[in-house]
């Protein structure tokens, strides 16, 4: 129990004990006000109540330092550092403890500090103070739009936000600021620490950059096929050759790069290029899956002879006969797309193989394949310009395209005749229209984008199974190992196969398939959003831009549409009456370039 009359601390402010009953004592403080209270709430500072004050001069604590004990009463530490046991020398003492500097309290003890304890502490609250004082000289600084050296840690914080490595820095709290990546791009942009050429969206998804491995060539038997003409055809700017083409009498020959030869199943290899899925190709950089030095090497028509998985058959459309896999010796000519358009009706290899291809396309459209012709665009940064260029269709894009889908389905059916587990890729048919399914090679633009939305997602399994967008009842992804990682694995599966060696079966075909689809959701967000920089980018670069727009839905007073100079969508509102397929032109009313929004509106 304590006496009546007593200073006593509650909530760091003194007062005085005025009552008591069996479990709480009522307390009176300064302005008159009075609180009930249990005595766990409260610390009694001194027996008897005078008023005290906050002021005092800091007594010298070394004498502490000798008292071999742990701890003390408030009135023992009071007579130590003051001598008089006084209400406002106790109450000095109080406000020590609750500082926590030299002592402490705890429940009704005052716990000493050893004197390398203090030390720390003290180093604390300098630090904390000189930050203080950087934090607000920086935000002054930032409060002008600039930024001095000194601030460079503050500004490496917002770095961290604005590359999602962080979720809060206090730079932008003490601005008002919410700690978002997009506020913290913002910020960087306006300040001119980061130029709007800077694409923050590969780490800001954790993006793996391009790094070197050792590998090894293992040893095997090949076949000789340098008899044969392979024509790698691909852009002319491109430096790695995934596949080739050949033609033999009936036997239809696609080469691919040897990938797996280099990258042993569960290989540490094998682990780096599953964690990356996939080569990223962005307008300003490329990451790529594999080490740049593999990749050079293992593709097609860098040496005088290259290494190759090449695959034989004969096709007659609705039949493909006579499949053969093998590792191979081939020689391989590199042509541009361009070159082999022009070349495509007087080169004799070119030629049949357009016939094929052409055949197949419609074999493949009689079973219900759709192929939507929505424009497409190539987005390059050069020279600190970025360029927008549209992707143009041709015979022999579209030649090489086609064989590269046949190459999935020889496969997909080999691999189902050898019950080797492999990962099909399939698609469920989709809710298209009877208006759709019977004009699907002259949709407008408008039937088209409603078209696109009909589609169900692809998706990839050990099971195989219709691919109904392809018009096949069975397919595998499998030309491009070098940039895609189930491809290679498709590869491995069929070099091990035909080397007689054990191949991985469905449950460890299934974690790789899950493996990738968590890597490639990384990979699609980074990919997106950096063309959507870019773009925004573009249209900054070209203030006077306007263009041609197609209305391909109405809602309401709004309508989407559809720029195909820029192959993007967006939403417009109008006064006037409008309609479905109707051409409009737009100019651009704002951008973003942290949000990446574009605002349009007609012109």
């Amino acid at each position: 129990m304590f006496n009546i009359g007593s200073l006593v601390a509650y909530k760091g402010k003194p007062a005085k004990i005025i009552a008591s009953t069996t479990h709480k004592y009522e307390i009176s403080f300064s302005d008159g006000s009075s609180q009930k209270v249990r005595e766990k709430d409260f610390h009694l500072i001194h027996p008897e109540f005078s008023n005290v004050t906050n002021q005092f001069v800091n007594p010298d604590t070394s004498i502490l330092n000798d008292l071999e004990v742990d701890s003390l009463s408030l009135k023992e530490v009071t007579e130590w550092l003051f001598e008089d046991f006084s209400c406002q020398n106790a109450w000095c003492v109080n406000l020590m403890a609750e500082d926590s500097l030299y002592f402490y309290w705890s429940k009704d003890s005052i716990m000493l500090r050893t004197l390398d304890q203090v030390k720390v502490i003290e180093k604390q609250r300098n630090d904390k103070a000189i930050e203080k004082i950087s934090l607000e000289k920086c935000i002054d600084n930032l409060n002008k739009n600039t930024f001095k050296e000194e601030d460079l840690t503050w500004i490496k914080e917002i770095e961290q936000v604005a590359l999602n490595q962080s979720k809060h820095t206090k730079v932008l709290s003490a601005l008002l600021i919410d700690n978002t990546p997009e506020n913290a791009h913002q910020l960087l942009l306006k300040i001119k620490y980061w130029s709007e050429l800077t694409n923050p969206y590969p780490e800001r998804h954790k993006i793996y950059i391009d790094d070197e491995m050792d590998f090894t060539n293992n040893k095997v038997v090949r076949e000789d096929l340098t008899h044969l003409i392979s024509l790698a055809i691909d852009n002319s700017d491109s430096s790695d050759a995934d596949d080739a083409i050949s033609i033999e009498g009936d036997n239809v020959w696609i080469h691919i790069a040897d990938v797996a030869n280099r990258v042993d199943i569960e290989s540490e290899l094998d682990i780096f290029a599953q964690k990356r899925a996939s080569n990223l190709y962005l307008p300003d950089q490329i990451f790529h899956m594999l080490p740049p030095n593999l990749a050079s090497i293992c593709s097609l028509g860098q040496s005088e002879i290259s290494e190759a998985l090449s695959i034989g058959f004969k096709i007659n459309n609705s039949d493909i006969t006579d499949i053969k896999v093998c590792l191979s010796n081939i020689k391989v000519t590199k042509i541009s797309y361009d070159n082999a358009d022009i070349e495509l009706n007087e080169n004799e290899v070119l030629s049949k193989l357009n016939e094929i291809t052409i055949s197949h396309k419609a074999f493949r459209d009689s079973n219900g394949a759709i192929k939507l012709d929505l424009p497409n665009v190539d987005i390059r940064l050069k020279d600190g310009i970025v360029r927008v260029m549209p992707q143009v269709s041709s015979k022999s894009r579209e030649l090489v395209s086609e064989m590269m889908v046949i190459a999935g389905r020889v496969i997909a059916q080999f691999s189902i005749e050898n019950d080797i587990s492999m990962p099909y890729l399939s698609q469920e048919v989709g809710n298209f229209s009877d208006e759709i399914i019977n004009n699907k090679d002259n949709l407008s633009a408008a039937e088209a984008y409603q078209a696109s939305r009909s589609f169900n997602r692809s998706k990839i399994s050990t099971e195989p199974s219709l691919h109904a967008g392809l018009g096949l009842s069975s397919y595998i992804r499998v030309t491009s190992p070098m940039r895609r990682y189930l491809d290679m694995v498709v590869q491995q599966q069929l070099s091990r196969f035909i080397n007689d060696l054990p191949t991985l079966d469905d449950s460890k075909i299934k974690a790789r398939i899950k493996s990738v689809n968590l890597a490639m959701s990384k990979v699609n967000k980074a990919t997106r959003q950096s063309i959507e920089h870019f773009k925004c980018l573009y249209l900054k670069q070209n203030k006077d831009w306007n263009g041609e727009g197609i209305i391909v839905e109405i809602r309401g007073d709004k309508a989407l549409i559809l720029i195909p100079k820029l192959a993007m969508m967006t939403q417009i509102k109008f006064k006037s009456k409008i309609e479905l397929d109707e051409e409009v032109k737009i100019k651009v009313s704002s951008i973003n370039l942290s949000e990446r929004l574009i605002e349009f509106k007609p012109l």
